[in-house]
């Protein structure tokens, strides 16, 4: 079975056993989050939420909160003398999916 749900802005396919990385959640790791926005559900039949689907949720565990490796951002305007070198690391939550519930 599995299940699109949707955090942060993106939408993500799990499974039971799945580990994925989604935006910053506030929750310390080691403790249960559950996922309500269930966009679909499938398995042996496929469940199309309007937009969600009822009574259906995620259910995961926190394993770490992080921060992605460093991506850098280079500005550079040519002719000028004008270059711009800045960094960025996106922090993120790993999750090891537990259960769905249709």
């Amino acid at each position: 079975m599995y299940a699109i749900i949707a955090t942060g802005g993106k939408q993500y396919k799990v499974a039971e056993g799945d580990v994925i990385r989604v935006e910053k959640l506030d929750v310390e790791p080691g403790k249960e989050y559950v996922f309500d926005q269930v966009l679909a559900v499938g398995g042996d039949e496929l469940v199309i939420g309007q937009p969600v689907v009822e009574g259906a949720s995620v259910k995961a565990t926190v394993t770490k909160q992080a921060r992605a490796k460093k991506v850098i951002v280079y500005k550079y305007k040519r002719k000028t003398g004008y270059h711009k070198k800045n960094g960025h690391r996106q922090a993120y939550t790993e999750l090891k999916i537990d259960s769905i519930v249709k």
